[in-house]
């Protein structure tokens, strides 16, 4: 937890100053940044950690949110709607009902993860087009699944060796995502002054 606190959150915070005020303007409203605390977590690091972008200051996981963080192996950039997500259901619908697009905006060496707490995620190529329907329909109708779209960078890669590289990787990412985003969040119907205190 000490390593994560003084060498990995400091970094995310140098991140965000690089990409925030662009990925906000993209979004067309003001994100911010949350840094995950790992609040019940005293001595024993969790498995990853991340920081996300949300629309709201008081939170993010009730909210579509873009997500930066790290496994062990990996460095995972992520357009992250995850269970605590009120309106599910109702985001869940847009996209199947403009799945045509939702595919044709995703690259197919992107990666879909339908929980953000294990490793595991599929290239859209792989999923095809029922794979990916699948799996929307999923987040759909399981209380706990979770959808989260973007890249994994494996822990060798180059681009993990030069901030820029990092950064422009991070930026076309988000760019990538953005529609989804936005399709998230006419799904979703919920702006953050709606949601409550905690996140």
């Amino acid at each position: 937890m000490e390593a994560i606190q003084s060498r990995i959150q400091p970094k995310f915070r140098e991140i965000s100053e690089a990409l925030l005020q662009e990925l906000s303007v993209e979004a067309g409203e003001e994100l911010h940044l949350h840094i995950a605390k790992h609040a019940r977590r005293k001595v024993n690091a969790p498995v990853d950690t991340w920081m996300s972008f949300s629309s709201s200051k008081r939170g993010y996981k009730q909210l579509p949110h873009f997500q930066i963080g790290l496994f062990d192996d990996r460095v995972f950039l992520w357009l992250a709607l995850i269970y605590e997500l009120p309106n599910k259901a109702n985001i869940a619908r847009t996209y199947l009902n403009e799945l045509d697009s939702v595919l044709s905006a995703v690259p197919a060496d992107y990666m879909l993860s339908t929980d953000h707490m294990k490793k595991d995620a599929d290239a859209f190529g792989d999923l095809g087009d029922e794979g990916v329907r699948r799996a929307v329909e999923r987040f759909r109708d399981v209380k706990k699944a979770e959808l989260l779209i973007g890249r994994n960078i494996p822990a060798g890669s180059p681009v993990l060796g030069s901030g820029e590289a990092f950064l422009d990787t991070a930026r076309e990412t988000f760019r990538t995502l953005m529609p989804l985003y936005q399709l998230a969040v006419r799904g979703a119907g919920t702006t953050s002054d709606e949601l409550p205190v905690f996140s």
